[in-house]
């Protein structure tokens, strides 16, 4: 049974999100504000956290962004009243996976969880791609883990999520909406530039030289060269 956490400071939307999942079957941990979710997400063990914006003790983005620095993956799903651009790039480039506007349809809600839990678990359940190297870099996307010469490397669920993407299509050119649409599961082209960032921060962790291994095709996308 997937455990989602919780963390939004409006009594009754945490009440509604929290009866519909549990009636929706999932196992279901809540916190009212920012440093409490933070210390849950520290201590805990979750498949997937509904994380508010706006919160008292620490702001969303700061959570998320704090999450990431250490290392740890957990799919999130960014809950905002804000509907501007930047706050959603903003959002995605600190590690976040997917975002909704309030006011949401909950059944645009749950279609969003069961997707991004379906990805975690079809890449947990690959067996084909326990441990590759990439350039200087060796994953394993069985269990999101990163070492460059033998030493730990931190990598974001959405890092592995990409290098997973394009070591798939390895010597194929893949555009930026491909990436977009595989990767966060719906049309991000507004803001496709979410992509060129992540990329950026995938290179220095796979060329630790000056060769390059994920080659911009200009105008186009990228190709990653095994």
């Amino acid at each position: 049974m997937p455990k989602i956490l919780i963390v939004e400071d409006e009594e009754a939307m945490l009440i509604g999100l929290r009866d519909n999942l549990e009636f929706e079957g999932y196992e279901v941990d809540t916190a009212n504000r920012g440093d409490e979710g933070y210390k849950k997400l520290q201590a805990g063990s979750y498949d997937l956290v509904l994380l508010d914006v706006m919160l008292p003790g620490m702001s969303g983005f700061d959570v998320c962004k704090k999450t990431r620095a250490e290392g740890n993956d957990t799919p999130i799903i960014l809950l905002t009243a804000r509907g501007e651009e930047l706050d959603k790039v903003l959002g995605l480039e600190l590690g976040a996976d997917d975002y909704v506007t309030k006011p949401f349809s909950l059944r645009e809600l749950l279609a969003r969880i069961k997707v991004i839990l379906r990805r975690t678990a079809n890449v947990k359940q690959d067996d084909s791609l326990q441990k590759v190297t990439i350039g200087q870099l060796q994953v394993s996307f069985d269990d999101f883990e990163a070492w460059l010469n033998e030493e730990p490397v931190k990598m974001s669920y959405k890092e592995f999520e990409i290098l997973h993407y394009l070591y798939r299509h390895a010597g194929r050119i893949v555009s930026r909406d491909d990436i977009l649409d595989q990767v966060w599961g719906m049309d991000y082209q507004p803001i496709a530039r979410t992509v060129d960032n992540f990329i950026v921060r995938l290179r220095n962790k796979i060329d630790s030289d000056e060769s390059q291994h994920i080659v911009t095709v200009h105008g186009i996308g990228y190709k990653l060269v095994l």
